[in-house]
C-alpha cells in the first residue's frame, strides 16, 4: 500500500535567516553572542573596511539577502541610505535604548527579540525597518 505525500510534507524548510552585524554594533561580543545562541551571523569587518559607505554594504548585504543588525537610529532618516536599502530589499533591524549599552547588554536584547524578529520577517516582504527595543519587543517603523 503506497502513501500519498500531503502537502505539508511537500514544503521545504524556511531558509534559515543570517544575520549581519553593522559595524554600530561592535565586531565581536554582539555576534559572539548571536552565534552562541545558535543564529549565523556575518559581521561587517569580515566583508568591508570600517569606512566603507553605507550605501555600499547595504547593497551586497541585500544580494546575500542577510539581515542587517544596527543600532544606527538616523538610517531611516537618511535619504541616500534609505534608497539604498529599499533598492536592496533589505530586512533592518534597528536597537533604538536610549543610553549607552554595553555589548553584552545589546547582546541580550537582541537575543530577547529574535523570536519577534524572525514572525516580522516571515510575514513582511522587504524591504523595511523595524525598531527593536530595550525590551525586546520589534514593532515595523518604515
Amino acid at each position: 500500500m503506497s502513501k500519498k505525500l500531503s502537502d505539508a510534507n511537500l514544503t521545504s524548510p524556511p531558509e534559515p535567516l543570517v544575520f549581519f552585524v553593522d559595524r554600530s554594533l561592535g565586531r565581536n561580543v554582539v555576534a559572539g553572542a548571536l552565534r552562541a545562541a545558535g543564529e549565523q551571523i556575518q559581521v561587517h569587518d569580515d566583508h568591508f573596511p570600517q569606512n566603507t559607505p553605507d550605501e555600499t554594504w547595504l547593497k551586497e548585504v541585500g544580494q546575500h539577502d542577510w539581515i542587517v543588525l544596527t543600532k544606527d537610529t538616523r538610517i531611516r532618516y537618511r535619504a541616500i541610505e534609505t534608497n539604498a536599502l529599499c533598492a536592496a530589499k533589505v530586512r533592518a533591524f534597528v536597537l533604538t535604548a536610549k543610553g549607552d549599552l554595553s555589548g553584552t547588554e545589546m547582546a541580550e536584547v537582541f537575543i530577547k527579540a529574535l523570536p519577534r524578529i524572525r514572525r516580522l520577517c516571515a510575514k513582511t516582504k522587504p524591504p523595511f525597518i523595524a525598531k527593536v527595543s530595550r525590551d525586546g519587543n520589534v514593532m515595523l517603523i518604515q
